[in-house]
């Protein structure tokens, strides 16, 4: 553990930050020159409406008399001789406090305590307490039939030996950054990452504890400054640079919508590219390995605020938000209960790992073309003869390794039973209610809607060979429960959609019906079979609203 890139990273954290100063710095130069005054008079602005309106627990306690003094210092550099000079030292600072917040530790004792606790953790939320052959959660072994790994890992393992690895995961929950982390760790064999981890998560002592020990990079997405923006996006780049293995969500943030990610950052995308390139400018033979990962579970604990967020923007005035009902000693003896006797999975699905431009890659790290040719990486980046940076040629590589990534997602997005029957069960409720648009469904609050359980195991039978006609051409991926029994499908998917949310997402009444408390949750795991055409192919009315 101890040797890992991570771990090296924080044993030298001083001498990272400030040569991470000096690399963002630069950037910042780069783009703002002759302009410096306005960039640091609109951060100072912005960051002081940031701690009126929004302040948080884990703010440091200088915060306002920071950005006061920042502000003063530049007022009284206006009339100056040496105000550039002022300016610059003025960013510095600025720069080297948002890295100083942004650069996070690895300790290794940490991250075996982690270990054990996760192991446990992890036991009491996806496996019951008491199963056939089995006592109080099982054991390690049992919880790695829970976390489920897909994908080439013998290879993703060479490519360690070979050069950096990217991780690029889908994004839905807030544990997916610890989940990631433990599936790598205890499943796959993989050595830690930096990873970004939200600030909010930091708001909570104990949650804070950890995360800042386990390599975890902060990211507060309140701060929308250009200064911070830059830091933010040079910490992935330079830690690629430095030959630190990393994890980044790729969608910038968790999707509202619960539907896979169709379009990503491409500033994030971009700093793999321009890391690429730094790595030949240096002379350095070293490649970067982009490994797509898709992230499935049976239920996301926060999809209530979630699609909530969602319908708010999309819709606009057109939806009635909702207000989410705080939680009640009900709910936790509910969320108890359920952890003592339900069970769940959670599937981690690697796509096959890429070249920075797409290529598919062997055992050697070596790149090939669609027709088997190989190819030299640093021609991507020459011109003349000459390596060069070219942003506008960059960007077009960052927009066709987004496009690979996502594609990647599609085709090796785990497709579970709790996915097909929520599609299923709000297509047959859409299609009574489709005359009057989307939102005047999702708006119906106290309406329980009901379907019979005879017409949904109809229409699972007529779409379930669709889905395995679309996994044998490698198109989706679908999960090890038995597809070619749609009353299994059915049982399994009813008993495991959305387990620990405090209402039903669906549930029998009786022999022949199944109802919807909330037709807001149903959507949102719907959404998650988007992609694929099976509206069409059922002939149902499309039902998808995305946001702009």
């Amino acid at each position: 553990v101890s040797r890992w890139p991570v771990a090296r990273q924080s044993r030298e954290r001083s001498q990272f930050i400030e040569q991470f100063n000096d690399f963002a710095l630069q950037r910042l130069l780069a783009e703002h020159t002759g302009k410096l005054q306005d960039l640091i008079s609109r951060t100072a602005y912005m960051e002081n409406q940031r701690i009126r309106s929004n302040p948080w627990k884990v703010d440091p306690a200088d915060e306002k008399k920071y950005w006061q003094s920042i502000s003063e210092e530049l007022d009284a550099a206006s009339g100056r001789e040496d105000k550039e000079d002022v300016e610059l030292a003025l960013l510095r600072k600025i720069v080297n406090r948002y890295n100083e917040e942004i650069v996070g530790h690895f300790s290794p004792s940490t991250f075996a305590f982690s270990r054990t606790f996760l192991t446990s953790f992890f036991k009491r939320l996806f496996t019951r307490y008491f199963e056939r052959g089995r006592w109080r959660w099982g054991n390690k072994e049992a919880l790695k039939q829970k976390i489920k790994v897909r994908g080439n890992l013998p290879l993703i393992r060479d490519l360690f030996e070979k050069g950096t690895v990217v991780i690029l995961p889908t994004h839905y929950s807030n544990l997916d950054s610890i989940m990631v982390g433990y599936a790598i760790d205890a499943n796959a064999g993989l050595p830690s990452f930096s990873y970004g981890a939200g600030l909010n998560l930091y708001n909570t002592e104990i949650v804070a504890y950890f995360i800042n020990r386990l390599g975890a990079f902060r990211v507060d997405r309140r701060k929308k400054n250009p200064i911070y923006l830059e830091c933010l996006k040079s910490m992935t780049g330079y830690s690629i640079i430095d030959n630190v293995n990393c994890l980044f969500f790729p969608g910038g943030t968790r999707s509202r919508s619960g539907q896979t990610e169709d379009r990503l950052k491409l500033g994030l995308i971009s700093s793999v590219i321009e890391a690429q390139r730094i790595h030949y400018e240096m002379g350095q033979d070293r490649k970067i390995y982009v490994v797509p990962l898709c992230i499935g579970y049976h239920f996301v604990l926060e999809a209530n605020k979630l699609i909530d967020q969602h319908l708010r923007q999309a819709g606009r005035d057109k939806y009635k938000a909702v207000r989410i009902p705080p939680i009640t000693f009900t709910n936790i003896l509910k969320f108890v209960k359920d952890m003592f006797t339900k069970s769940s999975e959670v599937y981690m699905s690697f796509g096959d790992p890429l070249d920075v431009f797409g290529n598919q890659v062997d055992e050697n790290g070596v790149s090939y073309d669609k027709f088997g040719n190989t190819l030299n990486l640093a021609d991507y980046y020459t011109l003349d003869g000459a390596l060069s940076p070219n942003l506008q040629r960059e960007s077009i590589y960052a927009k066709l390794l987004s496009e690979k990534v996502v594609a990647s997602y599609k085709k090796f997005n785990v497709v579970l039973s709790s996915n097909i029957v929520a599609f299923t069960a709000f297509h047959l409720i859409y299609k009574e209610y489709s005359e009057n648009g989307l939102f005047s469904l999702l708006n119906l609050r106290d309406v329980i809607f009901k379907i019979s359980k005879d017409d949904m195991i109809a229409a699972l039978r007529a779409i379930l060979p669709h889905l395995m006609e679309l996994s044998e051409n490698t198109t989706i991926t679908l999960s090890d429960e038995n597809w070619h029994n749609a009353e299994s499908i059915y049982r399994e998917g009813i008993s495991k959609l959305g387990i620990y949310h405090y209402r039903s997402v669906l549930k029998e009444s009786g022999e022949h019906t199944l109802i919807c408390p909330d037709i807001r949750i149903l959507y949102f795991y719907h959404n998650r079979l988007l992609q694929y055409g099976l509206e069409e192919h059922m002939h149902w009315p499309e039902a998808v609203i995305k946001s702009e």
